[in-house]
C-alpha cells in the first residue's frame, strides 16, 4: 500500500479553501474553528437537495482534505493509509488514525449529527481515552 501524497492533498485543501471563498464569501484560515464555517458551507450544499456524482466527489475530495489538513496542523499528524479505506488517505494524530474523506462523504450525505468541526475537536479525547483504556 503506497503513502498518500501530502503535496496533491494540500493542493487539494488549498483548492477547497478558494472554491469556498469565491463561491459562498467564506473564508477558511486553516484553524479548527473554520470546519464549523465549512460545516455552515455542506449545509449551504445542500440546501437544494443531494448532491450528484461529480459535484458531489469533487466538494467531498476537496473538504476530505481540508479537513484532514486541519486535524494535522492542529494536532501535528501525517498522511498515512489505513486498512479500512484501501486507496483512501487518512490522518495519523494523537495516535488515533481519523478518516476525513469518510466523514466529508457522511457529511455531503446529509447524515445527521456529522460534523467537521467535532472531527477535530474530538481528536485529543479519543487519544486520551485510548491511553487510558
Amino acid at each position: 500500500m503506497s503513502a498518500p501524497d501530502p503535496a496533491y492533498l494540500q493542493l487539494l485543501a488549498h483548492e477547497c479553501v478558494e472554491l469556498v471563498s469565491r463561491t459562498f464569501g467564506h473564508q477558511l484560515d486553516w484553524s479548527p474553528k473554520s470546519l464549523s464555517t465549512l460545516d455552515e458551507v455542506c449545509v449551504e450544499l445542500l440546501a437544494d437537495g443531494p448532491l450528484v456524482d461529480e459535484r458531489r466527489e469533487l466538494w467531498g475530495r476537496l473538504i476530505g482534505a481540508y479537513t484532514g489538513e486541519v486535524a494535522i496542523r492542529a494536532h501535528g499528524g501525517e498522511w498515512v493509509m489505513h486498512e479500512a479505506s484501501p486507496g483512501t488517505p487518512a490522518i495519523s494524530a494523537l495516535g488515533v488514525t481519523g478518516l476525513p474523506f469518510g466523514l466529508a462523504a457522511r457529511v455531503l450525505n446529509g447524515e445527521p449529527y456529522k460534523s467537521l468541526a467535532s472531527f477535530v475537536s474530538a481528536l485529543p479525547v479519543i487519544a486520551e481515552r485510548a491511553k487510558h483504556g
